[in-house]
């Protein structure tokens, strides 16, 4: 039998204010739709299309967006990052995505681990979850309905922009701070929150 590592453990309990029940990322019935990877294809496409990417207003105080029409009933957004901003961590709800660079360079953070969706407040992280990509030049990245991470600009002089894709709509975010390898869950997020 293999050595599995759990990856993250409960270090407290607490409701999350998550939404229950399961989501498959290829599956069928109603979470079926576009898969990671044509959400990523959505994604690259309109990276690379520049008339749409200059048309994004850029504040050099604070991110600016345009909601996009997603592919299959997907929601997709064009975001602004000026220079030294980010998301902090924070998961999608269960919806998988993809993002692409458009213009600068993004950085992500991201967890290996799938972490539970519910009855915890803080979580301790094994050390060998953190992963970290660069993404310019139309790079882009798919992710499945579990994954935790955070997108910086950490550019001290460059707007960033990106296009990102995600099925389902958003149902919520989950918004969390990290202090080493305690990940804590801060605030639950609905839609009407960012739109």
């Amino acid at each position: 039998m293999p050595d599995v590592r759990t990856p993250a453990r409960p270090h407290t309990a607490g409701p999350d204010g998550g939404a229950a029940g399961s989501n498959t990322d290829e599956g069928t019935g109603p979470r079926a739709g576009p898969s990671a990877s044509a959400l990523l294809d959505f994604a690259h496409r309109t990276a690379a299309d520049t008339t749409l990417i200059a048309s994004l207003p850029l504040d050099p105080e604070g991110r600016t967006w345009i909601r996009l029409d997603g592919p299959g009933g997907s929601e997709a957004w064009l975001i602004g990052w000026p220079p030294g901003t980010g998301t902090g961590w924070h998961d999608h709800g269960g919806s998988r995505g993809a993002f692409a660079a458009a213009a600068g360079e993004l950085t992500e953070q991201s967890l290996t681990a799938q972490l539970p969706t519910e009855g915890w407040k803080t979580l301790e992280l094994a050390d060998d979850v953190d992963r970290e990509r660069k993404l310019s030049g139309g790079r882009g990245r798919a992710f499945g309905p579990h994954h935790v991470h955070q997108v910086l600009n950490t550019s001290p002089h460059t707007h960033a922009v990106s296009v990102h894709a995600y099925y389902p709509p958003l149902p919520l975010m989950r918004r969390y701070s990290r202090t080493g390898q305690l990940l804590r869950l801060e605030a639950v997020e609905s839609p009407d929150e960012w739109e």
